[in-house]
């Protein structure tokens, strides 16, 4: 059967591709953070471990980088699930603009409604308000920046300014702000040496060994309901090589291979189809991560 009747075969039968080749019950290496496939490496243990203590000792600011696709939002959403009930959250991903702009979308993640013709004292005032309601009534709230590089200075000013918001001595809101590599250069410039002086907790993570490499792809296949022996030593070691051990990916170049291998009838990858996967050019990310380690 030709790749083409096959993959006719399996868009009829079986949308995971190469799913019945493996016995995989669902995809081992998609791209969307799933906790449900978190790798516990040492490193986001104690990156957990960070996180946790951050916010349930009330710190005014936990900080969490790491280059792209080390794992970062896949960690925050396990820690998601791990805040006490009684906390209120808001998530915001991706925030950009001025001062009042970014008031606006801490409100919106709050969940506080607010009118927009407003200025920034009437909403500022109507976040103050939200902040000691909820104090009063034994809730503490919580508000997670993801993509937190994406702010500007005055934005990171701004919300080292809300953690200003006190009762006596408790913090009225906790800050947890993750971000990529930049964030913490950023943090450390002289103009923001006030809000990095708020920073209780931090942790930086870093790509996996080569050994944690091998790890993670095998936990991932046993997830998905495999052995984890599909991808062979040899190929293990050209995938870390190749992706210097970022998360994101390995995952690319993995699920690239477990389609190579399907096509060709192997119930195994080896370190052949990953060259196939390289050298067709299929795998981008082997050309961005090869540039990177260039420069």
């Amino acid at each position: 059967m030709s790749r083409a009747d096959k993959q006719t075969d399996s868009a009829d039968h079986q949308p995971g591709f190469y799913l019945e080749n493996f016995g995989f019950t669902e995809r081992p290496f998609t791209l969307v953070p799933d906790p449900a496939f978190l790798y516990w490496s040492d490193q986001h243990k104690r990156a957990f471990s960070v996180l946790e203590f951050g916010i349930l000792s009330r710190a005014p600011i936990t900080l969490i980088t790491g280059a792209v696709g080390c794992g970062k939002t896949t960690l925050l959403r396990q820690v998601l699930r791990h805040i006490e009930e009684d906390s209120v959250v808001g998530l915001i991903s991706n925030a950009q603009g001025n001062r009042g702009e970014l008031i606006q979308w801490v409100l919106h993640s709050l969940g506080v409604g607010f009118d927009p013709a407003d200025g920034y004292v009437s909403q500022f005032q109507v976040l103050q308000d939200f902040l000691i309601e909820n104090y009063a009534e034994g809730r503490r709230v919580i508000l997670i920046f993801d993509e937190a590089q994406n702010l500007s200075q005055e934005s990171l000013e701004e919300l080292r300014m809300l953690t200003n918001i006190n009762s006596n001595k408790d913090e009225l809101i906790q800050l947890v702000l993750v971000g990529q590599d930049e964030l913490r250069q950023m943090i450390k410039r002289p103009e923001l040496r006030q809000l990095a002086q708020r920073i209780a907790a931090s942790f930086h993570l870093g790509p996996l060994s080569e050994e944690a490499t091998a790890e993670f792809i095998a936990h991932r296949l046993r997830v998905a309901g495999g052995s984890g022996d599909e991808i062979d030593e040899k190929a293990g070691a050209l995938i870390y090589e190749v992706t210097g051990g970022i998360p994101r990916l390995i995952n690319q170049v993995c699920d690239m291979s477990l389609l190579y291998a399907w096509s060709a009838d192997s119930k195994t990858v080896d370190r052949k189809i990953v060259q196939s996967v390289i050298d067709d050019g299929v795998f981008f990310g082997a050309e961005v991560a090869s540039g990177e380690a260039a420069e």
